[in-house]
């Protein structure tokens, strides 16, 4: 019961006690046989409106004193009768309330101090969920390479698999960037083009799968690029256009062209969508070798490669360790975690017929921190040991690949890596694009670096047979002699004497090693060319 309602029932109730107290007034002739609910006294209030009240002055004396006695009858409507000696017993009257209302306390004001500032997380650059995606989308346009058991691995003290990214049709792991790339690219964009402007493997891989999925693709190259190169992205189905002496002028020349006709110009940079696509590489391998211990990855080009590859390795397995090679002329990446940030430019330049793909090349700012996270080591390799191993590729692997792909074997067959020493490690063999001339220059100059070609002059006498008699030695000592030169000398203190040098390769070091020595025992004017 609310307060209004005990208001009004005490007000009624008070008004019924004070009319059951009053003394009865004579009933008049008329009204004798009306009952005694209709009668004047009985209705609340006066009988006339403003009129005074029955009961006289009201005051605290004795003038309007009530009898105690009331007349028995007129208490049916409240119940029994409540007659004590003569007197009435007066009930103490207790207004039983209903439910408190309790009103709830006011929210509490607090300080701005004392609210806690929650970053939000930082959404990552290069998610999982992206690497899969691009798994499944580019899986009907990619083959999937092997990742073999290399015969190398007894003699360095491990197991090495390679991960053969070269044989992709255009000979490099850039193809699974570039077709994840062009497949997310919107269809108004597709229909209008694409161009690019530099002879590398990016660009093949844009000019074969830009024409596989019938997109119209133009090349813009130098004009000093040689006639095979040209030759290759025409046999793609490109739009080849010769245009400047350099690759600044023909890259000018591309961005003014896209400008003008809406293509949309392509260079290898950290777009999300390309490093999601080289990622993969790291799904196939956990897929193909298991119980890994280490992966071994190339870091050249725009380092895509290998922060893609960490980035799906170390989500499916944080324990297996992510190493990234580059060359010793161009260490970017390992400069750039010594200073904690991407270097803009280097001062030293890697060989350009070696590392084409390196050159006028940056490190992106989320690739960078990517590597910084998820790379566990990154080391250099130097020029000699990259033509070394591309040899021991032709020797024991059959196959050709050049200095960028044989970078990850380098670091094992330098001894760079003696932690790896019995584990199961995955090397990333990610191009074979070089010119056939170059390999042949690459391949002599691994001969010697390994000690199986040498060059030695030695002086001869005039005399008949000697000659045969050093040709024979060298034919019996099982040698291949793939030069000779024959010299004669005017100096009196050589009178009738000739100096005679020679080329020779042979098995390996140890038959190299035991060459020498025979020869300088039998030749003691024998000298040893320097590599």
């Amino acid at each position: 019961m609310n307060f209004a309602a005990q208001m009004f029932y005490s007000s009624y109730l008070s008004e019924r006690l004070e009319r059951l107290y009053s003394p009865r007034p004579a009933l008049k002739a008329s009204e004798e046989k009306d009952p005694f609910w209709q009668r004047d006294e009985l209705r609340l209030g006066p009988s006339q409106p403003g009129g005074p009240s029955k009961c006289g002055h009201v005051s605290n004396g004795t003038v309007c004193r009530r009898p105690p006695l009331i007349e028995p009858e007129r208490l049916k409507d409240f119940g029994e009768e409540e007659l004590v000696n003569g007197d009435v017993r007066v009930l103490g009257t207790k207004v039983v309330g209903g439910s408190e209302i309790i009103l709830m306390e006011p929210p509490k004001t607090r300080r701005v101090s004392e609210f806690r500032i929650v970053p939000r997380p930082l959404v990552e650059y290069l998610r999982f969920e992206d690497i899969s995606a691009a798994a499944f989308r580019i899986q009907t346009g990619i083959q999937k390479t092997p990742c073999t058991y290399s015969r190398l691995s007894k003699q360095y003290g491990m197991d090495i698999y390679l991960k053969k990214e070269h044989l992709h049709y255009t000979g490099s792991v850039k193809e699974r960037g570039v077709l994840y790339l062009l497949t997310s690219l919107t269809q108004a964009q597709q229909r209008k083009g694409v161009i690019v402007a530099s002879d590398c493997n990016f660009s093949m891989a844009v000019a074969h799968h830009a024409v596989e999925l019938k997109i119209p693709v133009f090349v813009i190259m130098p004009s000093c690029c040689s006639s095979p190169r040209l030759r290759i992205y025409r046999d793609y189905g490109a739009m080849v256009i010769s245009y400047g002496g350099t690759s600044h002028d023909s890259q000018n020349h591309a961005r003014h062209l896209a400008t003008e006709n809406g293509y949309l110009y392509l260079e290898e940079d950290e777009n999300a969508a390309y490093l999601a696509g080289l990622g993969t590489v790291g799904v196939e391998i956990y897929e193909q070798v298991s119980k890994l211990d280490a992966v071994v990855v190339p870091a050249a080009g725009q380092y895509g490669l290998l922060a893609g590859t960490a980035a799906a390795i170390k989500h499916l397995n944080s324990q297996i360790l992510v190493i990234g090679i580059e060359p010793e002329g161009f260490p970017l990446l390992l400069q750039s975690l010594k200073t904690d940030g991407p270097i803009k430019d280097m001062q030293s330049k890697p060989n350009k017929k070696l590392y084409g793909d390196l050159m006028e090349r940056s490190l992106g700012v989320n690739t960078f921190e990517l590597a910084k996270k998820l790379v566990d080591k990154v080391i250099s390799v130097s020029e000699e040991d990259s033509l070394v191993a591309m040899l021991r590729f032709q020797e024991f692997e059959r196959s050709t690949v050049d200095t960028e792909g044989a970078m990850g074997l380098a670091a094992i067959l330098a001894g760079q890596l003696p932690e790896l020493k019995g584990k199961k490690v995955a090397v990333v063999v990610s191009s074979a694009n070089m010119e056939l001339e170059l390999v042949r220059q690459c391949v002599d100059r691994a001969l010697v670096l390994d000690d199986r070609v040498s060059k030695f002059s030695v002086q001869l006498g005039e005399w008949p047979g000697d000659m045969a008699k050093l040709l024979d030695f060298l034919s019996r000592e099982d040698v291949r002699l793939l030069d000779v030169c024959h010299r004669r000398q005017s100096e009196k203190s050589d009178l009738f004497k000739a100096k005679v040098e020679c080329v020779v390769e042979t098995r390996d070091k140890t038959q190299s090693a035991q060459l020498r020595k025979t020869l300088s025992e039998r030749y003691p004017s024998i000298c040893w060319l320097d590599r």
